[in-house]
């Protein structure tokens, strides 16, 4: 058999000879420098098209910018967190910015493991989702390679940050079903098991606005949260624990839809109807909510916009190191449907 003929790759050289320009004048329409003239930038680009060159990463780090941007993403199958990836890319659309996904991994010496990567490839710039790195880690990064932080609830003079007001999303959901009579209001969080972060991370801040909520309206003696994990497994098995308790509740709160998708299923095992034996609220308002057969009442956190914002951020933090951090924090709404109802009579 034949083995196919390896091409080489195009270069520089290549292009300029193409072209019938110089060197220097192909590296300065490729940096966008000055001093290119507008025929000088189109016989470049169609010697780029007509040739099918692509810059070297490696070569335009040494130069400088590599043009890339790392998204380190906690969990890929939370389907809240495409959302963020959909928003950074979109708004990056008109820029000379890729961006390239790390999947995050559980514990701070994975996560660290996959914040050097992405410094090692010499990223011009990096997002980070709920890490859980140490906030001095997280500054360390940081000093080398601007930073965004996203979903953290984290103050620095050197990262910037992007998060949804977890503490005001909570209320939005106790108060809901406090209006529509629950009192036995329940709540699944994800447990977190890094101590250098816990009271920084959103799903921690969550669990504290739901108690918040329910001490507001005089419910404190019916706090009831369930550890388990921002997954569809989590959610179950809270859920399962809920339902096991001599008083079950009538409402549960999931602190991640994903978790909802969980406690659904749980209950309709267990032989009950959903909202007329008990009530369900998700966050996040993922797609599937919205689903004519799922019918999720959830928070939307606009993950979106999230990261859209910290997009922007990141460009603005690479064009300015020096400039002051900046801390958006975005305000969520409740979108009720299906799921949730007034209580079952006694």
């Amino acid at each position: 058999m034949t083995r196919p003929v390896q091409q080489r790759r195009v270069t520089i050289v290549d292009v300029a000879r193409h072209a019938q320009v110089s060197t220097t004048a192909v590296s300065k329409v490729l940096r966008n420098a000055y001093g290119t003239s507008p025929a000088m930038r189109d016989k470049v680009h169609q010697a780029i098209a007509d040739l099918g060159y692509r810059p070297s990463a490696a070569a335009r780090g040494l130069r400088g910018q590599t043009y890339t941007l790392g998204v380190m993403v906690p969990d890929i199958a939370n389907p809240f967190f495409p959302e963020v990836l959909n928003g950074v890319t979109n708004r990056l659309n008109d820029s000379d910015y890729q961006v390239l996904l790390a999947p995050g991994c559980a514990g701070e010496k994975a996560e660290a493991k996959t914040i050097d990567s992405m410094i090692d490839r010499s990223m011009d710039g990096i997002i980070l989702i709920a890490p859980v790195s140490p906030r001095a880690h997280l500054e360390h990064v940081a000093g080398i390679v601007p930073t965004v932080i996203v979903g953290r609830h984290a103050r620095s003079t050197i990262f910037d940050t992007v998060a949804d007001d977890d503490i005001a999303g909570a209320a939005l959901v106790v108060d809901h079903l406090v209006s529509l009579g629950h009192r036995r209001i329940a709540h699944i969080e994800h447990l977190e098991t890094e101590p250098s972060c816990i009271e920084e991370m959103p799903n921690m801040v969550r669990a504290e606005g739901y108690r918040l909520a329910m001490r507001r309206h005089g419910l404190e003696d019916q706090i009831d949260i369930v550890s388990t994990t921002y997954t569809q497994a989590g959610g179950y098995t809270g859920a399962r624990e809920l339902l096991d308790r001599p008083r079950r509740p009538t409402a549960i709160f999931a602190g991640a839809d994903i978790a909802a998708m969980g406690a659904l299923e749980a209950i309709s095992q267990a032989g009950l109807s959903v909202p007329d034996d008990i009530s369900v609220a998700g966050y996040d308002n993922t797609t599937f909510a919205a689903f004519s057969q799922v019918s999720l009442t959830s928070v939307d956190q606009a993950g979106w916009q999230i990261g859209a914002d910290a997009a922007r951020l990141l460009v603005e933090r690479i064009a300015h190191r020096e400039r002051r951090s900046s801390q958006i924090k975005l305000s969520p709404t409740l979108v009720v449907r299906g799921t949730t109802g007034p209580p079952p009579a006694r």
